[in-house]
């Protein structure tokens, strides 16, 4: 059975070792800082800071992380409610098709009974998880992305 928990300080370094090999890979067009990844996993462990959530995934009999999450709620004014982002999912390979994701989209649905949206961003080239999104419920947005960095990061 898989144990879903929010981030703690004990987590740091192997948080960081996976949001390294997450960041580093195709699936984001960033390569953030090490600076960057250390404050992201600060502002989770953070009581005090709403605009950032981390969580671990265990298992029993099973020493090391299996992966992470981080979500960023938000307001999404085209729906009027809580918009919950889906910044960051990370299951390390040797644990992938074990129905984690699954399990976390679930458990995120019932920490957050009030939302009226969740997104995420993929890589139009990940084909495996998109299927796992597809499968959760999630649907190709038709919105076309833009952004504008104020940091280098």
């Amino acid at each position: 059975m898989i144990t879903i928990r929010r981030i703690e300080e004990k987590d740091r370094d192997s948080v960081m070792e996976m949001m390294r090999v997450f960041y580093d890979s195709p699936a984001v067009f960033h390569t953030s800082s090490d600076q960057v990844l250390q404050q992201d996993i600060t502002d989770c462990i953070r009581d005090d800071f709403p605009f950032v959530d981390g969580f671990v995934f265990e298992k029993e009999g099973v020493e090391e992380l299996l992966g992470y999450a981080m979500i960023a709620p938000s307001y999404t004014t085209e729906y009027g409610g809580l918009c919950v982002w889906l910044e960051d999912l990370y299951v390390k390979p040797a644990y992938r098709r074990e129905g984690i994701s699954t399990q976390f989209f679930t458990y995120l649905e019932s920490l957050f009974p009030q939302a009226v949206r969740f997104k995420l961003e993929v890589e139009t080239e990940n084909e495996t998880a998109i299927a796992s999104y597809k499968k959760n419920g999630y649907g190709i947005s038709p919105y076309f992305e833009m952004t504008k960095e104020m940091t280098e990061g």
